[in-house]
């Protein structure tokens, strides 16, 4: 009689434990939704004014933005990692491909209702990027670009230069001219999902002393210097902007950037540059062709403030048509991940000015070139110096007899600052980056 009453205290006591957890369970589930769901609606927006951007000075300017010490953002990395593959365990929309980022959104067949997920779904030194997540939806419904000092509304430069957060979506396919660059503001998403959007044949993306962009989805080629005219950064300042180099996509000044998902080829100068003490920076996905100087990260090797500079690159494929700089580093921190490298003329990886480059988990196929198998190159610096530069190679696969030449002494202080997430095997770089590039997602289809 005994047992049996403790059997059944033990029954009931299990059963209202379960009641509990079910209960709680539920009720973040449905907190999670309402979040999600409010106020997701399509509408463009009206704006007011923001105060007039200070102008740049090489001796006194310092970026309000920017981590004054790169510990900041490591000592948070091993956190950001668990808390992500915590969250990522439960299940939610996961395709279980492998890639983190699309295993966050991509199996949803309802992700245009909840564009703005995607906010939550970047990893490296950009994770913090939140982009337009906390404003309205904007839509792009005019290709044109025919004043950029007065932009018309409905126009993509009328939204990038709004001083309030808004996510910019696409209305149809479009190819947007641009006469002069796309001077961006903060606390914007470009998302091209949806449709297919180029950026083509005219001036193309300048980031400058701004945080907190994506830009996700769009194919950007075909970029030309422009300049030598009048361009309007806000809704209450506009100024002289000189010749600009024909970048697809230039950081200058600025962090809390990424940039996801884009195919990029064929420009007048680099297709992604940062510079000039940009920071926290994730660019992942990314499908790169047909170009010749791919990615310049710091602005020369006198210019000591990009020490601050921390950049992860991941899950990004290296195609066809590709020559060097892939990237091209200065003085800052370089976390290289579970890229495809399928081409390069020169060499995959370059430095200058002692950075510390982290290569983990990397698919390097070498050219036929007898001459061009190295991975690394360190321009115009001798050995002597370069010999305590920290660079290496964990897990990386080198094919084709590609090689990667290590230096330094493996300081796990600097490579702690280098690391910003958990690198996979390379064999399964293949599967991680087969995607890599802007996609063909569809309403009501999974993406």
């Amino acid at each position: 009689m005994v047992v049996s009453y403790q059997l059944r205290y033990s029954v009931c006591t299990l059963l209202i434990l379960w009641l509990f957890v079910t209960a709680n369970a539920s009720t973040e589930k449905h907190e999670l939704d309402s979040r999600f769901l409010k106020n997701e609606q399509l509408q463009s927006s009206n704006n007011s004014s923001m105060p007039e951007r200070i102008e740049f000075d090489d001796e006194e300017w310092t970026h309000e933005h920017a981590v004054d010490n790169p510990d900041e953002i490591a000592a948070t990395v091993d956190m950001a990692i668990r808390n992500s593959t915590e969250r990522r365990k439960l299940g939610y929309f996961s395709c279980g491909t492998g890639n983190p980022i699309d295993d966050c959104w991509r199996c949803d067949s309802r992700w245009y209702l909840r564009r703005k997920r995607l906010a939550d779904c970047a990893i490296g030194f950009g994770r913090n990027a939140i982009g337009g997540r906390d404003g309205r939806y904007y839509v792009v419904s005019d290709p044109g670009d025919d004043d950029a000092v007065n932009p018309k509304p409905g126009t993509l430069r009328h939204a990038v230069i709004q001083d309030r957060p808004l996510w910019i979506v696409f209305k149809r396919d479009m190819v947007i001219t641009l006469k002069q660059e796309l001077i961006m503001n903060s606390f914007k998403t470009i998302d091209g999902r949806g449709v297919n959007v180029h950026i083509a044949n005219g001036a193309c993306i300048t980031i400058q002393f701004i945080t907190n962009v994506i830009i996700h989805g769009i194919n950007i080629h075909d970029c030309k210097p422009t300049g030598n005219a009048m361009v309007r950064s806000s809704p209450s300042h506009y100024g002289w902007r000189t010749m600009a180099d024909g970048d697809a996509i230039s950081i200058f000044g600025s962090s809390h950037i990424w940039i996801d998902h884009n195919s990029l080829s064929n420009c007048a100068d680099g297709l992604i540059d940062a510079i000039m003490g940009s920071t926290a920076i994730t660019i992942s996905n990314n499908y790169f062709t047909h170009h010749n100087e791919v990615m310049l990260l710091g602005h020369s090797d006198s210019y000591t403030r990009d020490k601050v500079m921390q950049v992860t690159i991941t899950y990004n494929h290296f195609g066809e048509g590709l020559i060097q700089r892939m990237p091209r580093c200065r003085h800052g921190y370089f976390h290289v991940v579970n890229n495809d490298y399928t081409h390069w003329v020169m060499y995959a990886i370059g430095g200058s000015a002692n950075p510390t480059i982290n290569s983990q988990g990397n698919r390097y196929l070498a050219p036929e070139n007898t001459f061009a198998k190295e991975v690394t190159k360190r321009v115009d610096t001798s050995t002597a110096v370069w010999r305590g530069w920290n660079w290496r190679s964990e897990g990386d696969l080198l094919l084709n007899g590609a090689y990667f030449t290590p230096s330094g002494a493996g300081s796990g202080a600097s490579y702690a600052r280098a690391s910003s997430l958990g690198a996979k095997s390379s064999s399964l770089v293949g599967t991680l980056t087969s995607n890599a590039g802007a996609l063909r997602c569809r309403r009501g289809r999974l993406c």
